[in-house]
């Protein structure tokens, strides 16, 4: 597959992303494959003649840049064998971008269908630095990759350095109480434990490029984190047995503690 689509006019290079580029995917796991392209040479309906070949149902949909949202440049879903197939449209020239603002230490979240958190624009870094390159001729992908392995010293610091917001979302949590807003309060909590599993995947070097997994799979990385994921968990799974004001109590303590665990020294 990654051989007939490198052959697509406008196509620079193919990739395995995600959770089986990482070998931490189940058996349901979809296929994610990443696409670069630039943006002045696409061809979208050979890329869609190309599908053909592949999928279950014959050629599918391909969406272009900015069908999918500003964040997602598009692509297709396709089923192979059964199998769940994601051909993912990425910019090339907004890969550069936002490598060169990872190693600057600057990120950002953005609206976004699907991302409940906001899109992480670094995550184009991390899917980079975290693939697998299939077909990559002229070495684009993995000239870009050489440059953020290993993880960027100042993304770090950033994300660290940003823990203050999680502090003040549970503080804005607090705001909710008095009137039993429930929606408002455990959206504050959710996103500052969020924002922290950030900043501990951030510390121990581990790219992020989705907040699904992101809480629980702190679990996985290789330093002491100080029971964050269980704790983080506990108090997201038990809140519909307990007031909003111990879920704002409890979030409030995984906050301080992380943010104590990863403060800086001057």
């Amino acid at each position: 597959m990654a051989d007939a689509l490198a052959s697509v006019p406008g196509i620079v290079a193919i990739v395995l992303g995600g959770s089986r580029a990482r070998r931490t995917h189940h058996e349901a796991s979809d296929v994610d494959l990443g696409l670069y392209y630039r943006a002045e040479g696409l061809d979208l309906d050979a890329l869609a003649r190309a599908s053909r070949a592949f999928s279950d149902t014959g050629q599918v949909e391909i969406v272009g840049p900015g069908g999918w949202g500003p964040w997602v440049n598009g692509g297709g879903w396709l089923t192979v064998n059964g199998t769940p197939v994601d051909w993912i449209l990425r910019d090339l020239d907004r890969v550069h971008e936002q490598a060169d603002r990872a190693r600057r230490g600057e990120f950002a979240f953005h609206p976004q269908p699907g991302h409940p958190l906001g899109f992480l624009d670094v995550s184009y870094a991390g899917e980079v630095a975290t693939c697998r390159p299939l077909a990559d001729p002229d070495g684009a992908v993995a000239g870009l990759a050489a440059d953020l392995n290993p993880y960027p010293d100042a993304l770090r610091v950033a994300f660290i350095d940003n823990l203050w917001q999680a502090g003040f979302l549970v503080d804005a949590a607090r705001k909710g109480l008095p009137k039993d807003d429930s929606a408002y309060v455990m959206l504050c909590c959710s996103t500052a434990l969020m924002l922290c599993a950030h900043a501990w995947h951030a510390n121990a070097g581990s790219w992020v490029t989705n907040e699904k997994g992101i809480i629980v799979d702190v679990a996985r990385l290789d330093l002491d984190t100080h029971d964050f994921a269980t704790r983080a968990n506990t108090v997201l799974q038990s809140s519909g047995h307990m007031g909003l004001s111990e879920v704002v109590t409890k979030t409030a303590s995984v906050v301080e503690d992380t943010r104590a665990a990863l403060r800086r020294e001057p």
